[in-house]
């Protein structure tokens, strides 16, 4: 495989804490009922945007949700993380086989790189792929199109590796190797039918997919 695409939450780091603390925070801000932490997972991962506007029904309601949530992710819920274990083994592995590695994920570039630097993760990646704060390619398969001509990369030689259905969408519609990990937040239903070429349980079970499937481990 000549380029690998990471999803960051739910598929390199846990973000669970920083994410629904954040969102209960906000929405507290605005007089609103805050679901408990573990009622709010299905916002892990999806644009944050529109998961507001369903907990709050209209786009100026998510527009201030999301202004109300930076506040906290930007300084606290940001470092409310952790990697998964194993998945510096993955990306050591896949880096010494010669495979180009990078993150690309629908979080605002601008966190997701400072999210990387903290866990001391930047020597593995030859980049780092995100949305804008504007919102601008928080779409999965735009963005993925946007990096794979950045990075001048053959999407039949790429995949993408992550824990939701957008990510599984988004490397199909270009043309990539799709490939669901279960120890995120992302069930295998929901993989499978997105059209995942693969799923893996575990993040070892990662290194064993490409091995099988492009030579590597």
């Amino acid at each position: 495989m000549g380029a690998v695409y990471f999803d960051l939450d739910g598929t390199l780091t846990d973000p669970k804490p920083g994410i629904t603390r954040s969102i209960r925070f906000a929405l507290h801000q605005l007089d609103r009922t805050a679901p408990p932490e573990d009622e709010l997972t299905w916002c892990i991962g999806p644009p944050l945007r529109h998961s507001f506007k369903t907990l709050l029904g209209s786009d100026a309601l998510a527009d201030a949700a999301l202004s109300l949530y930076r506040q906290r992710f930007a300084d606290v819920g940001i470092y409310e993380n952790s990697v998964y274990d194993g998945i510096e083994d993955i990306l050591s592995v896949l880096r010494k086989s010669g495979s180009r590695l990078f993150v690309a994920t629908s979080k605002p570039g601008i966190y997701a790189e400072r999210i990387i630097d903290h866990f001391q993760l930047r020597a593995h990646f030859d980049g780092v792929f995100g949305s804008e704060l504007d919102g601008t390619r928080s779409d999965k398969a735009e963005l993925l199109a946007y990096a794979l001509e950045k990075t001048r990369v053959d999407p039949r030689r790429a995949a993408m590796i992550g824990d939701r259905s957008h990510d599984m969408i988004g490397a199909r519609r270009n043309g990539m190797t799709a490939i669901g990990v279960l120890y995120g937040y992302g069930s295998e239903d929901e993989l499978v039918q997105a059209g995942a070429h693969h799923v893996c349980t575990t993040p070892p079970a990662v290194l064993d997919c490409m091995a099988r499937t492009a030579g590597i481990g």
